[in-house]
């Protein structure tokens, strides 16, 4: 359940993620340090670095890779193949991994008129 989190940040032209909103993120799926960090491939101790936004003294940025996951995983997306194949989505449902400006193109396509 998604509780009033958005992407983009309030910087928005930068990009990037501030610890802050990395937490919300996680506090927003409802998974814990260690949840977050094996949906993302991480260990639990870069999932605490995140949430500080420093690591030994020094600044750490999430790197671009860490928010599209975040993204993704917020969009329900648990896992992806490459194109032309299924997304595993979180609710193990089977979507095509056709975006929807695809879906609608081919829906309101109508054949030619017979002469």
């Amino acid at each position: 359940m998604r509780r009033n989190f958005a992407f983009g940040g309030s910087k928005g032209v930068s990009g990037a993620m501030e610890p802050g909103e990395f937490k919300k993120w996680r506090k927003s799926l409802d998974l814990s340090q260690k949840e977050a960090a094996q949906a993302l491939g991480l260990k639990r101790r870069m999932i605490q670095y995140y949430e500080k936004g420093e690591r030994d003294g020094d600044k750490v940025v999430i790197p671009r890779s860490v928010r599209l996951a975040c993204y993704a995983l917020f969009e329900g997306v648990e896992d992806y193949h490459g194109p032309n194949r299924k997304i595993k989505w979180r609710d193990d449902k089977s979507r095509d991994d056709k975006s929807k400006k695809d879906r609608d193109r081919e829906n309101d396509e109508t054949p030619p008129a017979a002469a």
